[in-house]
């Protein structure tokens, strides 16, 4: 069974990149479960998916410590995270930081470290800058499905496969920039 979680900030597309994830697993004939957590999402709030398949699965919420890949796609909300690493876990983490609200009212401030602890703390954690990536797809929408692209490097799953998924679940409208997206980030893995 693999365990994944998406994190990120309302807004982010963390709904969509599980979807994209479990319609590529539900091809392959996986059983899927899953679970998510919108909090204040559009607010800015943190917004969290679990997914979990295989032969067989029974539960949508991943363990503490039962993370096999975990995909931040903000640097803050990979330290919300932590506690579902285990010592093989694979953390990405795209580098873009999103104030939260303390922040932005001058209450707190953004740690500046977090890059290197989590480097320093977790061997293998991937960060990725997606700035370029994006203003070459031509829009910030489009992050969600770089990070798909970069959580494809890793799973057993075919190119062909995660295409078909994104043809599936976008928008003909938005289709090219998506799956440029997909090949962009596929691309900041070097694996």
């Amino acid at each position: 069974m693999k365990n994944v979680i998406f994190a990120g900030v309302g807004g982010q597309g963390v709904i969509l990149a599980s979807k994209v994830l479990m319609e590529t697993a539900r091809k392959k004939g996986y059983d899927i479960k899953e679970s998510e957590v919108h909090g204040m999402a559009q607010r800015g709030g943190s917004v969290d998916c679990h997914i979990r398949f295989g032969k067989e699965t029974f539960s949508p919420l991943i363990p503490r410590g039962g993370a096999d890949f975990v995909i931040c796609l903000e640097l803050l909300e990979s330290m919300r995270k932590l506690e579902y690493l285990h010592k093989d876990s694979v953390l990405i983490v795209n580098k873009e930081q999103i104030n939260p609200a303390p922040v932005e009212i001058g209450a707190m401030e953004y740690p500046s470290d977090i890059e290197a602890w989590l480097k320093k703390n977790f061997a293998s954690t991937i960060t990725v800058d997606t700035t370029d990536v994006l203003k070459d797809v031509g829009t910030k929408k489009a992050l969600n499905i770089v990070m798909i692209g970069c959580l494809s490097k890793f799973l057993e799953f075919e190119e062909k496969d995660w295409i078909e998924s994104i043809k599936t679940l976008i928008n003909e409208k938005f289709l090219e920039q998506n799956l440029k997206a997909f090949q962009l980030g596929r691309e900041l893995i070097k694996k």
